[in-house]
């Protein structure tokens, strides 16, 4: 690498319909599972910032929820999430996949983002190149250079095979100011643990589920703490709260199965990130209508 080349630091953010691909892009490019990654919309309620550290540059990674038009608070407060962190970044990288058309979705989200971030860099990001031949890519680049115009890059990756990654880190840092790392080396995220529990346990609990438990599920972390006798391990107390009986059932399973796995799932991908041993304790607990009540909403952290 060349002495004068210029270390450059900065945000960028993923955008795109449900299942394009950005939580697995953002956990390729940092190297660790900080995002949760699933088919479903909304799977994502946190703003994660995973930073990605690199000899010229620093990138921290801002992990939203997907933009979509709101049918209750909860998606209004979402929104307004996603506005703010859109008018906050450096770059804003538009994903789809290679193996999908362009549809009105992907059209209403290049819109918005011209609307709320007129400044911010545009770029486009064919993720799942994996999926698709050769041909396929090469269509699927021109009619995403056509949807954002000429002025913007286009890129193809696959985050699943490694492929054209750290091309894609050198296109992103090369739009980023001049300026120095935000972060100490080899910190991955500036998310408190406890929120990376929840998610983590959010995401066992949804694997699996088709339909059932859309955004109906919220995660709380009540309480961290040392297990008694033994310092090489914690006690992890969550509660699990959804919206009705139903969902309640559908979460325990039958004579508690999936509950249990549920706990086997969260507590190994918990167990990695926290690099000690934990005893999880799963509480479901009913929450009526809490995504349309201001006062759950607060109370469960939105």
């Amino acid at each position: 690498m060349p002495e004068s080349r210029e270390f450059r630091s900065g945000f960028v953010c993923f955008v795109g319909r449900p299942n394009t691909g950005k939580s697995t892009l953002t956990n390729a490019l940092v190297g660790a599972k900080i995002a949760i990654t699933s088919s479903r919309p909304q799977t994502t309620r946190h703003t994660i910032r995973g930073i990605v550290h690199r000899e010229h540059a620093q990138l921290i990674l801002v992990d939203t929820p997907g933009l979509h038009r709101p049918r209750t608070l909860l998606g209004q407060r979402l929104n307004d999430l996603v506005r703010d962190t859109y008018s906050e970044v450096d770059v804003i990288a538009l994903c789809i996949p290679a193996d999908e058309k362009i549809g009105p979705g992907d059209r209403w989200i290049v819109q918005q983002v011209r609307q709320m971030a007129p400044k911010t860099t545009l770029l486009g990001v064919v993720t799942k190149i994996d999926k698709v031949g050769r041909e396929q890519i090469a269509k699927q680049l021109l009619a995403v250079s056509e949807l954002l115009g000429p002025e913007c890059e286009v890129i193809p990756v696959s985050a699943v095979k490694g492929e054209q990654v750290e091309v894609l880190v050198d296109l992103i840092a090369s739009q980023m100011p001049p300026g120095p790392a935000f972060y100490p080396d080899g910190e991955l995220t500036d998310e408190p643990e406890e929120t990376l529990m929840a998610e983590l346990i959010r995401e066992a609990a949804l694997e699996g589920v088709r339909d059932e438990l859309p955004h109906s599920l919220a995660v709380v972390i009540e309480e961290v703490l040392p297990r008694e006798e033994r310092e090489d391990m914690l006690d992890v107390h969550a509660l699990l709260y959804v919206e009705r009986p139903s969902q309640k059932a559908i979460i325990i399973g039958k004579g508690g199965a999936r509950l249990k796995e549920v706990g086997t799932n969260a507590r190994k991908q918990i167990e990695h990130i926290l690099g000690t041993r934990i005893y999880l304790h799963l509480h479901v607990k009913i929450a009526k209508d809490w995504q349309r009540d201001p006062k759950q909403l607060g109370k469960l952290g939105f």
